[in-house]
């Protein structure tokens, strides 16, 4: 089967109003159209859709399946992404799907054989992987210009505490009423949202896995009314014995920081910026030199090595966000949908970094003890199978 569009104009559906933040995108790309929107609260449904010029509105998701669109956005909670995808992938839809991409181990499994047996495309929407700094780096990997890589971490440290209880939205006003992240999110032990952190560190370690997940945690001491301990740290053991490191804060009162990153390799090393005027910063050894005087750089010094894409990005393209990058994340699942290249970010990678986050529970509550990761991609030939020929 491919993952070819037959239509003249894509068809897009969005459920879950919050996945507006992809409208832009969508609009830059020709032959492109957002043409439904999907959400429980009618009001502001219709308020958006009118907005935002979308023609037509569903409160019930299974309606908007029914339509005639080609793919669907979704961008509902958590515990939504894994039912709704199915869904979708069962009605012939393509799916671009938020993080994470479930909630529970045996879903990821659903997800993983519902994505093989539809032949359709299924793409997680990590933006953060589309940063162009962390693009860049990406692109310094290939070329090897920081050696054999063995280290990196990645941190997300990002008070949410309130937004557990309470939202606030022009119109409606705050509700003290808890909000799923209550449960999904600061409901949970370990490192529950590791994508963002995981996932450009992943892309980093150019095709090597997860073997297994250990965390440990520092107990709770700043808001007890959550199972959620105010920070976590995760150490990632790859396939090839090298480690990622990853730390979770959605507790403790501090500045956010919610992509921070680092990488270590033979040849040279990167740091983002900590905050307070510091700045993306790397070291890359000269031959000769004597690393016991090694100095920083900015990163920006080194921009000749972006993706071409990026070197050349519009200001419409930047206007959909992150710098560019939530443009291209959708130009990628739009390309993947007309069949020229496999998914920038798999239904494989979407259960493997979404597992760490269900290990990683695990781990915590026994001590910090190490959690095998399966192979998701273990005989499997979807990528191919969606390509065009």
């Amino acid at each position: 089967m491919r993952g070819e569009i037959t239509t003249m104009t894509i068809k897009i559906g969005i459920v879950g109003v919050r996945g507006l933040s992809m409208l832009t995108g969508f609009k830059f790309l020709p032959n492109t159209e957002v043409v439904a929107l999907c959400d429980l609260d009618e009001d502001y449904l219709r308020m958006q859709a009118q907005k935002h010029g979308i023609p037509r509105t569903f409160r019930i998701f299974e309606d908007m399946l029914a339509s005639d669109i080609d793919a669907v956005v979704i961008s509902t909670p958590m515990q939504l992404h894994v039912p709704q995808t199915i869904q979708a992938l069962q009605s012939g839809m393509h799916v671009l799907s938020e993080v994470t991409a479930g909630v529970t181990m045996d879903e990821l499994w659903w997800l993983k054989e519902t994505a093989e047996q539809s032949g359709k495309v299924y793409m997680l929407a990590e933006n953060y992987c589309y940063i162009p700094q962390n693009q860049l780096i990406c692109n310094m990997v290939k070329k090897g210009m920081f050696g054999e890589i063995y280290f990196g971490e990645g941190e997300y440290l990002h008070n949410i505490r309130g937004l557990s209880y309470r939202f606030n939205r022009p119109g409606v006003g705050e509700s003290t009423t808890p909000s799923w992240r209550k449960y999904w999110q600061l409901g949970k032990r370990g490192n529950f949202y590791p994508t963002h952190s995981l996932g450009p560190v992943m892309q980093w370690f150019q095709g090597d896995r997860i073997r297994s997940v250990s965390t440990f945690a520092t107990g709770w001491h700043t808001d007890k009314r959550f199972r959620q301990e105010d920070t976590s740290v995760t150490m990632c053991q790859m396939e090839s014995g090298k480690l990622i490191k990853l730390r979770l804060d959605c507790i403790s009162n501090r500045p956010h920081n919610m992509s921070y990153y680092s990488l270590q390799g033979t040849k040279g090393s990167y740091e983002a910026p900590r905050g307070l005027g510091d700045q993306h910063k790397v070291y890359v050894a000269a031959d000769g030199e004597n690393s016991g005087h090694a100095e920083w750089s900015p990163l920006s010094d080194f921009n000749e090595h972006l993706p071409e894409r990026y070197k050349n990005v519009t200001e419409e393209q930047k206007s959909a966000g992150h710098w560019g990058g939530d443009f291209f994340i959708v130009e990628d699942f739009v390309n993947a949908m007309k069949g020229l290249h496999k998914p920038a970010i798999d239904v494989y990678d979407a259960c493997e970094w979404t597992a760490v986050a269900l290990l990683s529970e695990l781990s915590v509550m026994n001590g910090g003890r190490t959690m095998d990761m399966p192979d998701f991609r273990k005989n499997s030939t979807y990528g191919e199978q969606i390509v065009k020929l």
